[in-house]
């Protein structure tokens, strides 16, 4: 809001200087974001009178003017404009002056071969909008020679562009401001209280309908007659001007004036112009909420389609105006207007927020309304706007009709219990000329007095400190409810600089917690091994098993709760196959939802999906000849090494996973499908998308999944062997290895025989690895070959023949005796 210094002096006594005052504005919360020094723009221009104009010898569109300033000589200066002519009083620019808005300073000069001796200004060369094109003419008589033109102009003031913030709806208006002001400076209040104004006639043919009260709680329509359309006076021009507002005429201008003096948005409308859309003799004033589809042209000539979420202001149920937000075309106050209906409502700041964004419109008014308009005030702003007509455009009141259901006016009010305890305890100390101390009462009681609170002693508290009951004035009921905003405005008052500093002694690194820091290595583990990180939404369609549905969705695609993350996955996998990015190597972290019989279950998933040519992908990313070293042809990513992917992983966690075959999941291929296990518990699953699944998705021919439950992982990790990891000496000495080769059944997994021999061979195995196996010809059937090569070392010596032996004989007959499998080495 701008803020003129010279309106705002009439309200409360200003000691301090524009700087001054704007700095301590801004370290009490309302930022002042400029300062417009209007004293600037015209220093050095005086009040001059035209005696001579003739035309300029060598330029048809040029005057040469005799022009008195009240000096010893008569100045002689060229001039360009159109309007310029002998006996007016005009702005002259003298010798030496700097006019900062056209980047001008005057010097002596000749034009066309005739002297001048300064310029003749019009209000746009000093900085004023304006309608003329030429020169300013003053349309006062016998003016003062020589003397300051700022203060007929208005240039004698200072403008503070300033911002309150969004819960004080009091400071947009100028008492708000000088309310503020003189709170924070001590200075003296002198804000106006206009008269009761009379009303001629008690009786007439208007009459009010609130069809809504909790949308419109009061509504005052007064009817004024023999009104004559003029001008404002130049004053008021110049504080309208001043606050950025254009001035239209006497009756508009003083709705705006109102509006910026007391945040009180008031709105004229041309009674003959109702009377004639109302359609009969009677006029009924009403506020309703539209039907969908009505319309209505508003004053800045765009016909607007109404939903029922706009609250509208009607002349015998037909729209006139958007309630709060907009006046209509049709019923405006023009030229020929004579008679009016002024309107002073209040309006529910949720009705008139939705209904401005419904209507993709803002005004002046509804950025008010929305704040919260004063609701004991709207009385006093009502005269005021009346006096001023009454004043200006020579009217006579005929009636006027009150709707009000607000609520009683000792509501208005709110008493909040205080304590000075908790003021310290919550402000801490303050900076004393010796040392620390506290805010103390007077201090508290001055604050709070000088912002219009009313404070009553109401005993003291356990720790003997002073307490009081705090009733709040109802132009701050909004914004003041707690304690706490109690204790923020004394500080905010007392000054925020003025309290001591408080830091730590000594700092701290910081560090995260052990489940995040795990997390990120987690994270950082599948970005080595190629994965790129993905996000979805945690909405997903309805339908899967054990859904949680949303009751109030926002749209049916997104109408309940993921149950796990391996369909989105699936998805996106799809999704850049068919933009035609390739096959989508990736994984996600995220919630899961699922509803059981004792009700909603959460928990935190690790998922990723891996197809497509891995080889050829690392070559296409080292920029070396991937599509040539085979050939073009595309060779899907194997079992083994989408597995290997996620062994790698684990391995860098220094975990041992166990895989099982599992059938449980019907998207996933059920001979190529195996669950995790951890320590006996299950960690999760991993597997090839089921070929019919694939086919339905157009997938490559092998795609791969898991999902792994991130709480059993992190649990895991979480072990004091894991966390703390111990050095392992490693051998110095030879290794001696061994084969080993067998036909076993073919329903025994690959990782208990390893158990089995890893127990049979204690200390001395340092490795298994499988590395053949064979099913066909010369095999039994029902059964498949297998080759194993064990690593046997020791920490202080070379094994000899005589030690490997027999350890490796007790591994033979250990699968023997296990399993019953046919050795063949």
């Amino acid at each position: 809001m701008r803020i003129s210094l010279n309106w705002l002096r009439e309200l409360v006594e200003i000691k301090l200087s524009p700087e001054d005052l704007a700095e301590t504005l801004t370290m009490a919360g309302f930022e002042v974001e400029e300062i417009e020094d209007r004293r600037t723009w015209a220093n050095g221009v005086v009040i001059g009178k035209v005696l001579e104009r003739q035309p300029h010898p060598n330029a048809d569109k040029l005057s040469v003017c005799q022009v008195d300033i009240g000096a010893d000589e008569i100045l002689n200066i060229v001039c360009g404009a159109a309007n310029v002519k002998a006996d007016i009083y005009v702005p002259v620019a003298t010798t030496g002056t700097y006019l900062p808005n056209i980047d001008l300073k005057i010097k002596p000069a000749k034009l066309r071969g005739v002297p001048s001796q300064g310029m003749i200004c019009s209000l746009k060369e000093l900085g004023l909008p304006t309608d003329v094109d030429g020169i300013h003419i003053f349309t006062q008589e016998n003016l003062p020679l020589g003397s300051d033109v700022r203060p007929l102009l208005g240039l004698d003031d200072v403008i503070l562009d300033l911002t309150a913030t969004a819960n004080r709806a009091d400071a947009l208006s100028m008492v708000g401001v000088a309310r503020e002001v003189a709170a924070l400076t001590g200075g003296k209040l002198s804000i106006p209280e206009p008269g009761e104004v009379s009303i001629t006639k008690s009786t007439g043919n208007l009459a009010l309908k609130i069809a809504d009260t909790q949308a419109c709680p009061a509504y005052i329509g007064t009817v004024i007659e023999q009104v004559k359309i003029a001008p404002s006076p130049e004053w008021l021009q110049q504080r309208l001007r001043a606050a950025g507002v254009r001035p239209i005429s006497n009756v508009v201008d003083i709705t705006n004036y109102v509006l910026l003096e007391w945040g009180q948005p008031l709105h004229a409308f041309d009674r003959d112009r109702l009377q004639s859309i109302a359609s009969g003799e009677n006029l009924t004033i009403g506020v309703r909420f539209a039907n969908n589809g009505e319309s209505f042209k508003t004053l800045d000539g765009q016909t607007r389609t109404l939903s029922t979420q706009n609250l509208l202001i009607t002349a015998n149920d037909k729209p006139v105006a958007l309630a709060g937000v907009m006046g209509g075309e049709e019923t405006e106050v023009h030229q020929g207007t004579q008679s009016l209906v002024l309107e002073a409502a209040l309006f529910d700041s949720v009705a008139i927020r939705r209904s401005s964004r419904s209507a993709g419109l803002r005004s002046e008014a509804s950025g008010r309304y929305e704040r919260g308009v004063n609701r004991a005030e709207l009385e006093i702003a009502n005269r005021r706007a009346l006096s001023l007509i009454s004043e200006l455009a020579s009217e006579i009141l005929v009636q006027q009709e009150i709707a009000d259901t607000r609520p009683d006016p000792s509501t208005w009010s709110r008493s909040i219990a205080l304590r000075l305890d908790r003021v310290n305890q919550i402000l801490g100390p303050i900076e004393s000329e010796e040392d620390t101390g506290e805010l103390q009462k007077q201090d508290v009681e001055r604050i709070l007095t000088a912002l219009g609170c009313k404070l009553t002693p109401s005993g003291e508290d356990s720790s003997h400190q002073p307490t009081w009951s705090v009733s709040v004035p109802p132009y701050r009921y909004r914004d003041l409810e707690r304690e706490i905003d109690l204790i923020e405005e004394i500080a905010r008052l007392y000054g925020y600089n003025k309290f001591c500093d408080t830091l730590p002694e000594k700092a701290e690194a910081g560090y995260l917690p052990l489940d995040q820091e795990l997390v990120r290595k987690l994270r950082a583990f599948l970005r080595a091994e190629g994965l790129t990180e993905l996000i979805h939404y945690s909405l997903v369609k309805p339908g899967e098993d054990r859904n949680i549905v949303l009751s109030n969705p926002l749209f049916v695609e997104y109408s309940a709760l993921r149950t796990d993350l391996i369909s989105g996955l699936i998805d996106a996998f799809q999704y850049n196959l068919e933009q035609g990015n390739g096959a989508l190597n990736g994984f996600e972290i995220g919630q899961i939802f699922w509803q059981e019989e004792d009700g909603l279950q959460e928990t935190e998933a690790l998922a990723g999906i891996i197809g497509g040519d891995v080889s050829r992908q690392a070559a296409s990313r080292l920029r070396t000849l991937g599509k040539w070293s085979k050939s073009g042809r595309e060779e899907p990513i194997t079992w083994f090494e989408a597995k290997g992917i996620l062994e790698s992983v684990f391995q860098q966690l220094s975990l041992e996973i166990e895989f099982q075959p599992d059938r449980r999941d019907e998207r996933l291929h059920p001979g190529r499908t195996a669950s995790l296990w951890i320590r006996g518990n299950r960690l999760g699953i991993f597997g090839q998308l089921h070929p019919q699944l694939r086919r339905e998705k157009g997938l490559p021919d092998s795609v791969y999944v898991f999902q792994l439950d991130l709480d059993v992982l992190l649990d895991s990790l979480e072990q004091d062997e894991i966390l703390v990891q111990t050095f392992q000496p490693y051998s110095t000495y030879p290794a001696s290895d061994r084969d080993i080769a067998f036909f076993a059944p073919v329903k025994i997994s690959v990782s208990e025989i390893e158990k089995v021999i890893t127990k049979a061979g204690k200390d001395l195995l340092e490795s298994v690895e499988l590395f053949d196996e064979y099913r066909g010809e010369n095999v039994p059937e029902g059964q498949r070959s297998l080759a194993f090569r064990l690593i046997y070392r020791a920490s202080d010596r070379t094994l000899t023949e005589a030690e490997v032996e027999p350890v490796h004989n007790k591994v033979r007959e250990a699968l023997v005796e296990k399993f019953g499998v046919n050795l063949r080495s």
